[in-house]
């Protein structure tokens, strides 16, 4: 069996509204058991025998069906949000700056953002896996900085999501 995490694209932003309790609803039913969700912003712990892949176009068929929204997410294996969150050379904790990290199904999505990040003005991110970067932006500051302004493109969309590492660091705690 497997435990993933899943992260959501575009929840509770932009009229997309689901509360943690549908959200759990829509998912758990085999073969998805032990589904958890996390904040309410998009995160669910799940475990299931499916691969990461099948797992990705079970929940997204399930959302969109449930919600009627055209569903993305990001699902990662428990043993790599742990990595990924232990890897981030940015505090968690900083009143200065935020801490993100930018999730992808598809790395070479993350190579094309980096690229445009850094052609849009922005300080390369950090690579610290092949499924995520890591970034900051000055507290107040993230819709403005040109990493969030490129990953909210189209281009983006079916493929990434950011969180704050302080939820990876939840994820990572939680069960």
């Amino acid at each position: 069996m497997n435990r993933f995490a899943v992260f959501l694209r575009g929840v509770n932003v932009g009229g997309v509204s689901i509360t943690s309790a549908k959200l759990k609803a829509a998912l758990d039913a085999e073969p998805l058991t032990g589904v958890r969700t996390l904040l309410a912003s998009g995160n669910v712990l799940c475990t299931t025998a499916l691969s990461a892949a099948k797992a990705k176009d079970l929940v997204e068929q399930r959302l969109r069906e449930a919600f009627g929204y055209d569903a993305w997410v990001v699902v990662l294996t428990r043993a790599q949000v742990e990595r990924i969150a232990a890897d981030c050379p940015f505090p968690a904790d900083s009143t200065e700056q935020h801490a993100y990290l930018t999730l992808a199904s598809d790395p070479s999505a993350l190579d094309e953002l980096v690229a445009a990040a850094v052609d849009a003005g922005s300080d390369e991110p950090v690579r610290l896996h092949r499924h995520a970067i890591a970034w900051t932006a000055p507290v107040g500051g993230t819709l403005a900085s040109p990493l969030t302004k490129v990953s909210a493109t189209k281009r983006f969309k079916e493929t990434t999501t950011t969180r704050n590492l302080r939820t990876l660091l939840k994820v990572v705690a939680a069960d």
